[in-house]
């Protein structure tokens, strides 16, 4: 059976019929792509699912729990590279294939806005929501640590790093504004 039969099947034309149905209903008026975050659940499940077999097959032990730490290195370190993939103007690029540019907000850091053609709209929704981000950041980073825990401490170390000098950068600026009155 190819593809094109199973996509025309009773069953296949029915599930589409409700998901169209659940949407329209859902959304009030709005533009909620449901489908498109269900397929957005669907990548985040097999991108779990990877790196879980992965550490599997590596027989790297599981933690009894996490060290107090980590969960702070984790932290920072997710909330660095989430704004750095999802507002940065250098990183922009990967962003723009599915959103408009809309302006600056904040320094070193852009205000976009996801394409509206699906598809487009849900990535480009993941792609400049830092929360949503960091999701995917925060699963990564924990595989990274199961997996190359040197490697990756390393690397959150960096992003930590960052994110230090990202807040004494803001509190110098705010220091010098509030000495010369600018």
């Amino acid at each position: 059976m190819d593809m094109t039969s199973v996509a025309d099947s009773g069953p296949a034309r029915k599930l589409r019929a409700l998901l169209r149905r659940t949407e329209r209903s859902y959304s009030a008026g709005h533009d909620r792509p449901l489908v498109g975050y269900l397929g957005a659940m669907a990548g985040f499940a097999a991108f779990t699912a990877a790196w879980t077999t992965a550490v599997r097959r590596h027989g790297r032990p599981l933690p009894d729990r996490p060290e107090p730490w980590d969960v702070v290195l984790t932290s920072v370190a997710t909330f660095r590279l989430s704004r750095l993939l999802s507002k940065a103007s250098v990183t922009s690029p990967l962003r723009a294939p599915f959103t408009k540019y809309v302006g600056p907000q904040g320094p070193a850091e852009l205000h976009e806005e996801a394409q509206p053609e699906p598809g487009r709209h849900t990535v480009g929704e993941l792609a400049t929501c830092p929360f949503c981000m960091s999701v995917w950041v925060a699963s990564a980073l924990t595989a990274g640590q199961l997996l190359w825990p040197r490697a990756t401490r390393t690397a959150m170390g960096t992003l930590t790093a960052l994110a230090g000098a990202d807040a004494l950068q803001l509190a110098y600026g705010v220091l010098m504004r509030r000495t010369t009155g600018d």
